[in-house]
């Protein structure tokens, strides 16, 4: 980051003195009993039920973690003209979007210092192309929208959907949450690096398990998830040997004959000619309107290895998105700041993610009236929330139907109250149009809040652990709370994610994210 940056630079410190806090607050503090080093320095893990495990979050991230984000040269530039400047903005992307790829990469539209005034959406729809700023605050790049009725400012998106083939049953008629390898009738068709899709069927069985069959509203049966459908994990394979296939990044989920019949899923090799990969915002400034309506600043979607990076965000409703078709992304030092609170009875939301391998680092969302940070509808994690502070008056709450593998670590929720937990992995029952069961198999881990809501469904499991503050709860049962009022120690950094990177990559993964 440029050193004329003060704005991004008191930020990192206030970050930073946040998370060394909280690794204070652990010295001399007691290991957790479910991941821990064990006497010869290898991280071990307790299980639960048939063999569940607290998940590997550390592939969450650009290039699957432990990868620095890359500093692209710029190959054109562009300064702001004083008036609309959205047709050259759009122009310049285009043209940096024309360049040949080399290695991936189109290269950088370097963005001069100023205001750039903007009144319709700019799309980046092309891989290689990252958009620079001079700098998130002082003299640096300040994107202001002068629409006069809502938008999207950002769409960072690919195009498509996969187009899948050659599928085949999974044999084994139990897999664990947290596995990374399963056998499948016939393995022939598949090898290391083809990228597949893991399904897991939504059956009546499942649903009645966890009693989401019986959500009514004022008289009207309300459909959680509805039988038949799938749930689809984006992975890559890393291995076969015989019939099993080994993954890169583990499942977030069990797979079950007992409620899912057989097979319990299946896995298809998939090609997505119109995702797109290595694309970037970096080092600039979002003013939205000083009003309470959905000015969005930035949705991704169908994306591969992408990223953001020291962003503010002045304003605006359901700020980011990062959607379900993203895959290995990266938001670090992302900010969210609201000089108008939001009153809508049903609040938005300043981060939303529903991808897949995504890692938010040190990020904010300060304001009143909005939710820090949701989840949608069927995603499969990892996802992971790490040293991210906010102000708001609710915490880190996944928001309907069944996305698992969310990872809390580190974070501080200090405003949260009793009803907006800063934590709140539960059941959402009726609320909605039947949101019900919100998570499963996800993790908090030295979070400091007021308040925890961390419920779990019959069959699966959902942790607080070393986290501060006081437990609540509902007429669903309880998560398993290990060590509530007392941050646990683990490593150098009592971070889970950064000791499962460190135990993965070594070190030096650590540094090339900033640790």
């Amino acid at each position: 980051m440029g050193g004329s940056n003060g704005v991004v630079w008191v930020r990192a410190a206030a970050l930073a003195a946040l998370a060394w806090t909280a690794v204070a607050a652990a010295a001399g503090a007691a290991p957790s009993s479910w991941v821990f080093y064990d006497a010869s320095g290898r991280l071990v893990y307790r299980t639960w039920g048939d063999g569940n495990t607290i998940m590997d979050f550390s592939h969450a991230g650009y290039g699957g973690g432990g990868v620095a984000l890359p500093d692209v040269p710029a190959v054109r530039t562009l300064d702001p003209s004083g008036g609309d400047d959205s047709a050259a903005l759009q122009n310049a992307i285009a043209a940096v979007a024309a360049r040949p790829l080399q290695d991936g990469f189109r290269g950088a539209l370097q963005l001069g210092a100023g205001t750039f005034q903007v009144s319709r959406q700019i799309n980046v729809g092309a891989s290689g192309v990252v958009i620079r700023g001079a700098g998130s605050g002082g003299k640096g790049t300040v994107i202001r929208v002068t629409a006069g009725s809502p938008i999207t400012l950002f769409s960072v998106k690919g195009s498509g959907s996969p187009s899948e083939s050659g599928a085949v049953e999974i044999a084994d008629s139990f897999v664990p949450s947290g596995a990374l390898s399963f056998e499948v009738r016939d393995a022939a068709g598949f090898k290391a690096g083809d990228t597949v899709i893991v399904s897991r069927p939504v059956t009546r069985a499942w649903i009645e398990l966890l009693g989401m069959d019986d959500l009514v509203r004022d008289g009207r049966r309300q459909t959680w998830l509805r039988p038949g459908s799938r749930i689809t994990t984006d992975r890559t394979v890393r291995a076969v040997s015989g019939n099993r296939i080994t993954l890169d990044v583990p499942l977030t989920d069990s797979f079950d004959a007992r409620v899912l019949g057989s097979p319990v899923g299946t896995v298809a090799r998939y090609t997505w000619p119109g995702r797109i990969s290595q694309v970037g915002l970096e080092r600039l400034r979002i003013r939205m309107p000083a009003v309470a309506t959905s000015y969005r600043s930035i949705v991704m979607d169908a994306v591969f290895d992408a990223w953001l990076r020291d962003l503010v965000v002045q304003d605006g409703v359901n700020c980011i998105s990062v959607a379900k078709d993203s895959r290995r992304v990266t938001l670090d030092q992302v900010q969210v700041t609201h000089t108008v609170p939001s009153t809508a009875a049903a609040g938005p939301a300043d981060f939303t993610c529903t991808g897949t391998q995504v890692l938010f680092n040190k990020c904010q969302a300060l304001g009143t009236g909005s939710w820090p940070f949701a989840t949608q509808s069927t995603g499969s994690g990892p996802i992971v929330v790490l040293n991210f502070h906010s102000t708001q008056r609710a915490g880190i709450s996944p928001h309907q139907r069944w996305t698992t593998g969310i990872l809390a670590d580190h974070c501080t929720l200090p405003n949260a109250p009793r009803r907006t937990q800063g934590i709140a992995y539960r059941n959402r029952g009726t609320a909605g149009s039947g949101q019900g069961w919100t998570t499963g198999w996800s993790v908090a881990w030295n979070v400091t809040t007021p308040f925890f809501l961390v419920s779990a469904a019959a069959g699966t499991q959902n942790w607080c652990i070393g986290c501060i503050g006081e437990r609540t709860s509902i007429s669903d049962a309880d998560g398993i709370y290990e060590s509530l009022g007392s941050a646990v120690s683990l490593g150098a950094t009592n971070s889970l994610y950064l000791e499962q990177l460190r135990a993965r990559l070594g070190s030096q993964a650590l540094a090339r994210i900033g640790y």
